[in-house]
């Protein structure tokens, strides 16, 4: 072969193997990134309904269906929520016996395929928790955030974020904690939710750019009469809500941060969000590259949000070793590193952003030993 046709020979390769990693990254970004909200959390087992009965409902047994706790269960067209298991309740060897609660939509039938998520309710404050709500519309970067407002009397306001995998129907299971306190909450949808503004790319950028809808949130509720907020999040919305502390305009109305399961290594979600999604391992080392040239997601700016010395309020943290999306390692350097600040309550055997399911008592005492000071 003469020189010049070994030359464009060994160009073309290169330029063809350049194209197939560009796109093999494009594929592995969009499988991290580029999942509508309320989709079912990543890696989550599908579980077999195998008997139903009053009261109960024998489901697979697994290490998702043997999780403590209250859980909503669901598939297409159903949603239900399932209590404890139920230990000395007869079955056989390969599944588990839990106590189901109700039915909220649909019918349970032997043969059913569902997935364990952690919200128990569909609908509004009202329909789901009979709460009185006012539809409410932010003005946000992209276009108006519906939101729903829980009035109280107290001036301090919680604004509630749901995470990767959920709804802002997620908060909704402790909306009764914060109705009995009388602490207004001001549950917002962000760019890319159902009813909100899609975002530009159509990706999720892990709170990167998101929080800038919070910061819109905490302007609409000093409009509203808020004096001060607490902001509230789960998962990517915790790492919103770090974001807002750091960089909002009106960050000094914020007087204190509950994180439940925050993504404060991204690099480290991105790979968890890609490999439950079943992206092949050789291929994971182009997620974070892709992401970060297709989104513009900053390392920098993440890691300056989650920087232990940049905190600044009171912070309460709950997390786990049992979260597979967003490494709990965080956390805990977090609470080593600002003691003086941050409170970590740590639970077990919780999936992502299910700490409250896993334990709902023992975290809401933890919550209104946080909160009281501050409302």
């Amino acid at each position: 072969m003469r020189p010049a046709t070994a030359t464009a020979a060994a160009v073309t390769t290169v330029i063809g193997l350049g194209a197939a990693a560009v796109a093999v990254g494009r594929y592995a970004s969009d499988a991290a990134l580029g999942v509508p909200s309320g989709r079912p959390f990543p890696g989550d087992p599908r579980l077999t309904v195998h008997a139903t009965g009053p009261g109960r409902i024998t489901l697979t047994r697994s290490l998702a269906s043997l999780r403590p706790g209250t859980y909503g269960i669901e598939a297409e067209g159903l949603h239900a929520v399932v209590g404890p298991v139920l230990d000395r309740v007869p079955h056989t060897a390969d599944t588990v016996v839990r106590r189901l609660e109700r039915v909220e939509l649909g019918a349970l039938a032997p043969g059913d395929r569902v997935r364990l998520t952690p919200q128990l309710h569909r609908g509004t404050p009202e329909t789901a928790l009979g709460l009185p709500y006012e539809e409410a519309e932010i003005p946000g970067e992209l276009g108006t955030l519906p939101a729903w407002v829980v009035p109280g009397p107290r001036s301090t306001w919680v604004i509630a974020l749901h995470g990767l995998g959920t709804t802002r129907e997620h908060p909704l299971n402790l909306l009764p904690f914060f109705h009995r306190r009388q602490i207004p909450v001001l549950v917002p949808a962000y760019r890319g939710d159902r009813g909100a503004p899609p975002a530009p790319d159509g990706l999720g950028h892990l709170g990167d750019s998101e929080w800038r809808d919070v910061d819109a949130a905490v302007r609409y509720a000093v409009r509203r009469g808020a004096a001060n907020v607490v902001l509230y999040g789960w998962g990517t919305g915790a790492a919103m809500a770090l974001h807002a502390a750091a960089s909002s305009g009106v960050r000094d109305r914020i007087r204190g941060l509950v994180l439940d399961s925050p993504v404060l290594d991204w690099e480290a979600t991105l790979r968890n969000l890609a490999s439950a999604r079943r992206v092949p391992g050789l291929l994971l080392p182009l997620v974070v590259r892709a992401a970060q040239g297709r989104t513009g997601l900053h390392g920098d700016r993440l890691q300056e949000a989650a920087d232990p010395h940049a905190l600044r309020v009171p912070t309460l943290l709950f997390h786990g070793p049992d979260d597979t999306l967003a490494p709990w390692a965080g956390s805990r350097r977090l609470a080593e590193l600002r003691p003086d600040l941050v409170t970590l309550t740590t639970v077990l055997q919780a999936p992502h952003a299910a700490m409250w399911n896993a334990d709902p008592l023992r975290y809401e005492e933890a919550l209104r030993r946080f909160l009281t000071p501050l409302v």
